[in-house]
């Protein structure tokens, strides 16, 4: 705030909020990704209610497999000289050095679908959850599905309210090691896992979580785990490959590790007159929320995609007005389960903070 003394009176002239622009780059614009950045563009119109003009440039590479084109896209940005940058990475690795460039070039940076830091470079922000839970939030319902305690299947039901958060923490109080010595006889099924990337970050850290928990129940055999890189209609000719390798009566689950992978088989097990074998996945989008409904999908664990853009969006505006030290440097969406009794607290309105941009706007102008 500059204020003026001119013969006695005091003139305040109020400093102008400038226009902030973000470069958001996620895997691809599809699916998931394409409700983080609806929610992105969602904040920033919220923004500009506000007097806060905010220009949200999304770009993606052309397949998950892509690893040059999200690189590209970084160096685009640096040269463009964007306000922040916010990525959800391909695989992280690959996308080091372009971030220490985008920080030595003065830029901050957002990680999104990610809470584990990435070594080696100074993240200012990352939103996401951790994907080893996830993946075990997902073996849960799986368990909970084929026998186990829990809203699933037919085994002993635990009343919960449709606002109860089926995160890490319920299923752990729910299955305590004795619990589980008791049920490791009991619980039977055979299953397929469709994975990611073979080999990638995120893929390894689900496929973890997942074994964590369904490597305690013998009875739980997983025939075969193959990749289909995140990507729909790859997953719809692996599961055709599982379906035909297993024929009826021989498979019952299909866990896929991201929305994308299940919605496939999914629509391969219907299409094949396999419905008794019972999809499960992660991710949470408007589409699989309603397969969720309609009882298509059994359950999805939540990664919080509208979240995402709404949150990214808040503190890259928070970073480009040099409120660093508000901004959280961490934001844990905690992964729970979405089923048909929770289905309405995901979509289609799903539960977000309202942004506090009048604090933001005098924060920056007080500072």
């Amino acid at each position: 705030m500059l204020v003026v003394v001119l013969g006695g009176l005091s003139l305040s002239f109020a400093q102008e909020i400038p226009k902030i622009t973000i470069g958001w780059t996620p895997p691809d614009i599809t699916g998931v990704f394409k409700t983080a950045t609806d929610f992105f563009n969602m904040a920033a119109e919220d923004a500009k209610k506000h007097g806060i003009e905010v220009e949200v440039i999304t770009r993606a590479p052309a397949a998950h497999t892509a690893f040059a084109d999200q690189i590209a896209i970084l160096e685009d940005f640096i040269q463009r000289r964007v306000d922040v940058i916010a990525i959800s990475p391909i695989e992280v690795e690959v996308v080091k050095p372009a971030l220490r460039e985008a920080k030595e070039a003065g830029i901050p940076v957002i990680v999104v679908n990610l809470l584990e830091p990435i070594e080696g470079v100074d993240v200012d922000c990352y939103i996401g959850f951790d994907n080893t839970v996830a993946g075990t939030i997902s073996a849960y319902a799986v368990i909970d599905y084929f026998g186990g305690p829990g809203v699933l299947g037919e085994g002993e039901k635990v009343e919960v309210s449709p606002e109860t958060f089926l995160d890490l923490a319920f299923w752990e109080n729910l299955y305590t090691p004795e619990v589980i010595e008791n049920l490791k006889d009991k619980i039977k099924a055979r299953g397929a896992i469709i994975e990611g990337i073979a080999g990638g970050f995120f893929s390894t850290a689900r496929l973890r979580g997942f074994h964590a928990v369904v490597d305690q129940f013998p009875g739980i055999e997983i025939v075969t785990t193959l990749p289909a890189d995140w990507n729909r209609e790859k997953a719809i000719k692996v599961t055709e490959d599982i379906l035909s390798a297993n024929p009826k009566g021989t498979l019952d689950f299909i866990w896929a590790a991201s929305n994308e992978m299940g919605l496939g088989a999914m629509l391969t097990c219907e299409r094949m007159e396999r419905t008794e074998v019972k999809v499960f996945t992660n991710d949470g989008t408007p589409e699989s929320v309603q397969r969720i409904r309609e009882g298509r999908l059994i359950a999805e664990t939540w990664h919080g995609f509208p979240e995402w853009g709404w949150y990214g969006t808040k503190y890259a505006v928070m970073l480009a007005l040099g409120l660093k030290d508000q901004v959280p440097q961490f934001v844990d969406i905690r992964p729970r389960t979405e089923w048909q009794g929770n289905a309405d607290m995901f979509y289609p309105n799903p539960k977000l903070e309202p942004i506090d941009w009048e604090a933001i706007k005098k924060a920056y102008l007080e500072k």
